[in-house]
């Protein structure tokens, strides 16, 4: 899923991310709820109306931003007060608030609200941690069941939903039983779909695969379970393999602005000496519109011009190539050929869709 943090994909429009085939990207609460406003946004139809998007959206809950601002909040029971990044005025986020502004915002999934643990973290930290985001999540699926019809588009027929999904986070640290304890009790609480948070905070990437494997069982195999904030194209395979079913990550649009490309060869430093005169494409396997067309060359020029649309045409690519990643892991696994394909990526040490 490409991130979309403040209703738009860096660098790349909404009829890109189509031809791209994107089919759910993300927004981000606690950005939208700061500018331009939930409230503006709901009275503007609701997100997907306000950045012309009409394929699904995902909302976070705000809390992995909160959680970021640690020297600039305040945790307590109800909730959490934080200051702006923007100009330091003070903010109160709770469950039932999280619930207010994602119902307003309008995603077609949205996340119940959690503490996102910190790494490190003792194991009487991250059970106080996991303890108080259960009893959010808890209190965010009531104030949704209560408030959900407020939705801005429910009675819009032009769009193919007309209801709002609420996941639950499962939290715990690094601790396998906090884990499980975590999961089992979010599906005590009934949701339709379970993220995995807390990871990718610092942790090492072998701790984070534990810490999937010691978690999926605990979670229902017929309701979709979402990684956050991962990872890149060979880790997301990995991640499928364990059992998960959705990913997001900022990398591929992060690293595209620092002339970081992903390719079926591994990663190409666009900003190298070496490529000055290279004709050939970014990555000669791939089909996207980007290497149909440019040459690496071309490329580094734009970047070492600091030319803005360096920005976009690496976007651009990073994004096809996650994107056909995930096209040819769906294929691999409609055709029952999944563990063959995972052999592979896993003898290359990188990842290699078969781009078309």
């Amino acid at each position: 899923m490409p991130v979309g943090t403040v209703a738009s994909v860096k660098a790349v429009p909404q009829d890109v991310l189509e031809e791209l085939g994107a089919q759910i990207i993300l927004g981000n609460t606690y950005h939208l709820y700061l500018r331009p406003g939930h409230e503006n946004v709901r009275k503007l139809g609701g997100l997907h109306r306000f950045m012309s998007w009409d394929r699904p959206m995902l909302t976070d809950s705000g809390g992995f931003q909160v959680f970021s601002l640690s020297d600039l909040r305040k945790l307590t029971e109800e909730g959490v007060t934080f200051r702006s990044h923007l100009d330091g005025s003070s903010h109160f986020f709770s469950p039932e608030r999280s619930m207010e502004i994602q119902i307003a915002l309008g995603a077609d999934i949205i996340m119940a609200f959690d503490e996102c643990t910190e790494h490190p973290a003792d194991r009487n930290r991250a059970r106080e941690s996991m303890d108080l985001t259960i009893r959010w999540a808890a209190r965010s699926k009531k104030y949704f069941e209560e408030h959900k019809t407020e939705v801005p588009w429910a009675n819009d027929q032009r769009l193919t939903t007309n209801d709002q999904n609420l996941f639950g986070i499962v939290q715990g640290g690094m601790y396998p039983d906090l884990r499980r304890e975590c999961a089992e009790k979010l599906v005590e609480i009934d949701f339709p779909g379970y993220a995995v948070g807390g990871l990718s905070v610092g942790e090492p990437r072998d701790l984070t695969y534990e810490v999937v494997n010691a978690t999926l069982p605990h979670l229902p195999q017929d309701k979709p379970r979402y990684l956050m904030g991962v990872g890149t194209p060979e880790e997301i395979v990995e991640y499928v393999a364990q059992g998960i079913d959705m990913m997001d990550c900022v990398l591929p649009t992060r690293a595209a602005r620092h002339g970081l490309l992903f390719t079926s060869q591994g990663k190409v430093n666009i900003k190298a000496s070496r490529y000055a005169l290279d004709e050939g494409p970014i990555d000669p396997e791939c089909g996207c519109k980007v290497c149909r067309r440019y040459s690496r060359a071309y490329l580094r020029h734009l970047y070492a011009s600091n030319e803005m649309l360096a920005q976009v045409l690496n976007t651009v690519h990073n994004l096809a190539f996650y994107l056909d990643t995930m096209r040819a892991v769906r294929q691999a696994i409609q055709l029952g050929d999944f563990a063959r394909f995972l052999s592979g990526v896993r003898s290359r040490g990188l990842n290699s869709p078969a781009h078309t």
